[in-house]
């Protein structure tokens, strides 16, 4: 039976590399994300998509009133929205501290905000029984990102899925996240990445390999599926075996 499933940072990456999986079980997905564009080239079989700023609530308000009008209930929301803060537009002050606040601040926001708003905005629509919520961490929640500014936003979203499956489990409705390790073919990097670092980043893995969208796209296929219908609160890592799950 078709589902219908929303997918966050849809375009791109894991999350467009989830969208054609749902698509091509025949599920009804919906794409979100802030380049319109991107949205329009991601070319996903019956997919609808809307682009937004999930940062934002007055525009996360119009998502919820799109799918509202387009799909009625959501069976399956992804959060594949977020990213490498770094890549954002930079402010023009050099002062150290207004950098740290604004490191901080833009990785919480692509990261942290726009799950919780999608979330909140989004979860009276949860198939009852039967939703699933599936957010995307990093194995930087685990060991941290440089700065500690994207593998903290990350990391915040763990306690909230943790409240969220608690709030949520009685409805029926499962909430778990997936924690990825280095995984190519994604915008994170902003392009390739020096090939000391990969190979450095690859080594750390028991598997000898690198992640890939696939990867991690079927691991949240698994997760929303009947099979995993007693697995909540959760957080499962897929990076080859660089960080062991605790």
């Amino acid at each position: 039976m078709a589902r219908n499933v929303v997918i966050s940072g849809g375009g791109t990456g894991i999350g467009l590399a989830a969208a054609r999986v749902f698509a091509a079980h025949g599920d009804q997905v919906l794409l979100l994300g802030r380049r319109r564009e991107v949205l329009e080239k991601a070319r996903v079989d019956g997919a609808l998509t809307y682009a937004a700023d999930l940062g934002e609530p007055d525009e996360v308000r119009q998502v919820a009133l799109f799918v509202e009008e387009t799909l009625g209930t959501v069976d399956v929301l992804v959060h594949g929205a977020g990213g490498n803060g770094q890549r954002e537009p930079q402010p023009d002050s050099d002062d150290p501290l207004d950098l740290v606040a604004h490191h901080w601040t833009v990785n919480f926001r692509l990261n942290t905000l726009t799950a919780a708003l999608l979330t909140e905005a989004l979860k009276q629509r949860l198939a009852t029984p039967g939703g699933r919520v599936l957010f995307l961490s990093s194995i930087a929640a685990y060991r941290g990102s440089g700065s500690g500014a994207y593998g903290g936003a990350k990391a915040a979203l763990h306690p909230y899925a943790h409240d969220l499956a608690r709030e949520l489990g009685p409805r029926g409705i499962t909430v778990n996240v997936v924690a990825p390790g280095y995984v190519e073919d994604t915008e994170f990097f902003g392009g390739a990445i020096d090939e000391a670092r990969r190979e450095r980043l690859v080594g750390e893995t028991a598997n000898g390999r690198a992640g890939t969208p696939g990867d991690v796209a079927a691991t949240l296929h698994w997760l929303a599926s009947p099979d995993a219908g007693h697995i909540t609160s959760q957080v499962v890592q897929v990076n080859g075996g660089a960080e062991r799950g605790r």
